[in-house]
């Protein structure tokens, strides 16, 4: 659409027509749609929870000293570009509404959620037994 506002009648009905084609011709997935559906109801059946504390942004004196932000770890610090941080409430924790198909790039956004799943996981019991070799 914008390439065809950008360069006008008659080339930008070949940007339409690229844009048809590739669209008819793409796996097709309701994943997303699922994906969100999910999270609808899980929401209409679910009050409303705080954000949790370390991803709050600590914008004044006050709320730092009461925790917010406290034990935010910065993805882009990580070689993994990835942390074994929870984001989600409490009643969320656990949960994935998300299921990429297996034809496409939805195989590939599958095989990362896995790579992404797997290396939580390892962070989050390197930061357990870490946290256990501290001395108190």
């Amino acid at each position: 659409m914008q390439a065809y506002d950008f360069i006008g009648a008659p080339e930008g009905y070949l940007a339409l027509a690229e844009a048809a084609v590739y669209l008819s011709l793409a796996p097709k997935s309701d994943a997303v749609y699922g994906a969100y559906n999910e999270v609808s109801g899980e929401l209409r059946r679910s009050p409303a929870e705080p954000v949790p504390m370390q991803i709050r942004n600590a914008v004044t004196g006050l709320m730092k000293k009461v925790g917010y932000g406290a034990g935010y770890q910065h993805a882009h610090n990580y070689e993994e570009k990835v942390t074994g941080m929870e984001c989600l409430p409490d009643s969320l924790r656990g949960k994935s509404f998300y299921r990429p198909g297996s034809d496409g790039f939805e195989q590939m956004l599958g095989e990362r959620l896995e790579e992404i799943q797997r290396l939580r996981e390892r962070l989050r019991r390197d930061g357990e037994r870490e946290a256990s070799r501290k001395p108190s």
